[in-house]
């Protein structure tokens, strides 16, 4: 994706304050876009504005108004989606503004204006039925569903994601017969950062050598592309050379600068894939397991 149709992207969801119900006008206007690919940018999004607006939501007094407010609300018994429909008028994620309700109501009402521990904040909100009331329980369980940026279900599904792609990752080496250890031997080999992929004997894709390849199941933006640069890329370089990072709902096409120094990005699996010769791999070690098996030239 170039940087002039991200940035026409960012603008339109921008523009709905990247409202949960946006999403459906965003594909219609942009159908050659993966519906991932734009799911994720809102997600970024999303989770850019919140971390610069934390403190500002998290004041005392005005966690306190947002309480209040709750409690006016919540008193006209057929109002629902209280703190849904708070979120949208104050531009906050719904469970976000679910857990700051619990804190001040668990302080108001059974720590004596104290605050609550936030081991106690935090199992609530993974278990809202045990919230004692049952009116501010089910209001957490709906933010808690209709939140997809933030939230332990959230934090799941993304999980589950993340590891979905690693698996496809992980079959596509292995049906291209790449000898390879994964995350978890090269940890028990003591590397503490450690690619998804590192290749026992190198590969050429596109005149660029890829010793390690990264999954990552979201789009490459240039926040998150510059944090990974820093805190994993050039980590994984500097130990294992040069490598490829797949990031599976695209990026943008100007970030893929740093080819000349031993990292290449790819929104898929290449399939033009030049193999190299290990001399010194026999027939035997083959067929010790899939995962390193010896390359087939």
């Amino acid at each position: 994706m170039k940087q002039v149709l991200y940035d026409e992207i960012l603008n339109k969801i921008e523009t709905t304050r990247g409202h949960r119900n946006c999403l459906q006008d965003i594909y219609k206007e942009y159908p050659d876009v993966s519906p991932k690919t734009i799911v994720s940018i809102t997600s970024q999004y999303k989770q850019r504005k919140t971390k610069k607006s934390h403190y500002f939501h998290h004041d005392a007094h005005r966690m306190q108004q947002y309480y209040n407010t709750y409690c006016e609300s919540t008193r006209n018994k057929q109002q629902q989606h209280v703190i849904l429909n708070m979120a949208d008028s104050l531009d906050i994620c719904p469970s976000l503004l679910a857990r700051i309700i619990v804190e001040r109501h668990l302080a108001a009402n059974e720590y004596n204006g104290e605050e609550p521990p936030k081991s106690v904040v935090s199992r609530l909100m993974k278990e809202p039925r045990d919230i004692k009331d049952s009116v501010l329980a089910d209001e957490v369980t709906k933010c808690l569903f209709a939140d997809d940026t933030y939230g332990h279900m959230t934090d799941a599904i993304k999980h589950s994601i993340g590891f979905e792609y690693e698996f496809l990752l992980k079959q596509k080496v292995e049906e291209c017969k790449l000898a390879y250890l994964d995350e978890e031997k090269l940890r028990s080999r003591g590397y503490d950062k450690t690619p998804d992929i590192k290749l026992d004997v190198p590969i050429a894709v596109e005149d660029c050598i890829v010793n390690w390849i990264e999954s990552k199941a979201s789009f490459g933006d240039p926040d998150s592309h510059q944090s990974y640069l820093k805190q994993q890329y050039w980590a994984y370089w500097n130990r294992f050379g040069p490598g490829m990072v797949i990031y599976w709902f695209g990026f943008i096409d100007e970030l893929d600068n740093n080819r000349h120094k031993g990292i290449m990005l790819m929104d898929h699996f290449p399939t033009n894939i030049t193999y190299m010769i290990n001399s010194n791999t026999s027939a035997e070690d083959s067929s010790t397991n899939n995962k390193e098996s010896a390359p087939v030239v």
